[in-house]
């Protein structure tokens, strides 16, 4: 892997499939499908190139209806290059659902994460170590850090507010003390503020009311989703189609000033059981050279039984997308 000196700024592993991964989009999500959930992510962006991204997330949670609040743990692993950085980390989280009255609802939340990063310095290569005939011959000036290992603690806020089962949006703010993230102590490497804003409806074609799934319902979902983390800018903005038990999706990703990617999804879900796997069709200048990215998740939630039946008698899941 070839790298260069200066300032670098971080940014975070994104997700195609959001609401596969409802904790790392927006910690007020934790307990927001009510019954317990556990969730499995696997993301590989740029798979023809060697320095590609790999990543892994699963996380569970579960809602509390003796005290309106939800609870969850998320893990998240990321490999760039090969595995020349590697980074991972666990976080924990809590959020708080109010009655605003029969139809509104609103959810706050927090969360606290411990992330580590590691450096494999040998496996780097510096522009002063190449010779425009030999090649790669001589040694590189550049100093390595005093160690390639660097732990963070870091917090996250945000707030869902959802309309019946019809609309929700919600906003959070990542990384909200800016940590300091690189492995020279020259306090210039931080982890910039992330900004997220989502918001989307479900929309009944056949104009029925629902609680919980039902296996004849037929819905439209328009959503869009605005992330901002220093000067990089992103929106997303698609719909899914779910007639159960399939999902059909198609998102446009651009980052405001050139086009990004077209995503494809396709949804599965039964009972308990959910599994999507999507395709980032890239239309910016690196077109196919990168291959892509593809995308699998994998979701379950546990069947209470009649344990929160008398307490969700008024109570729905917020109406979010499945993937």
């Amino acid at each position: 892997m070839v790298a260069l000196t200066g300032v670098s700024h971080a940014q975070d592993p994104h997700f195609s499939q959001f609401y596969a991964n409802p904790l790392y989009l927006n910690p007020a999500l934790a307990g927001s499908a009510l019954t317990p959930r556990l969730t499995m992510n696997y993301r590989n962006q740029w798979p023809s190139l060697d320095a590609n991204f790999v990543t892994y997330g699963a996380s569970y949670d579960q809602y509390m209806p003796s005290i309106n609040s939800g609870i969850g743990i998320s893990f998240m692993t990321d490999r760039a290059g090969q595995g020349v950085l590697v980074s991972g980390g666990v976080s924990a989280l809590y959020s708080y659902r109010l009655k605003l009255n029969r139809e509104m609802f609103v959810n706050f939340g927090v969360k606290a994460s411990f992330f580590q990063g590691r450096l494999d310095w040998n496996s780097l290569t510096f522009g002063d170590q190449y010779d425009p005939i030999r090649g790669l011959v001589f040694e590189t000036e550049e100093t390595p850090p005093s160690s390639t290992s660097k732990s963070i603690v870091d917090f996250s806020a945000g707030a869902v507010y959802t309309f019946k089962d019809i609309f929700f949006g919600g906003v959070a703010v990542d990384h909200i003390t800016q940590p300091s993230n690189g492995f020279y102590d020259d306090k210039l490497s931080k982890l910039h503020m992330k900004v997220t804003v989502h918001a989307g409806a479900v929309i009944d074609l056949r104009n029925k009311r629902y609680r919980g799934a039902s296996y004849d319902r037929i819905t439209v979902s328009p959503n869009i989703i605005y992330q901002q983390q220093q000067n990089f800018q992103q929106i997303n903005f698609g719909v899914y189609l779910n007639k159960n038990p399939f999902v059909l999706g198609m998102w446009y990703r651009h980052d405001v000033t050139n086009a990004d990617a077209i995503i494809a999804l396709l949804g599965f879900q039964y009972k308990n059981l959910k599994f999507g796997y999507s395709y980032d069709i890239t239309i910016s200048k690196l077109q196919n050279a990168t291959g892509g990215a593809h995308e699998i998740s994998l979701g379950y939630t546990f069947d209470t039984g009649s344990q929160y039946r008398s307490r969700r008698t008024r109570l729905d899941a917020i109406p979010s997308p499945s993937f």
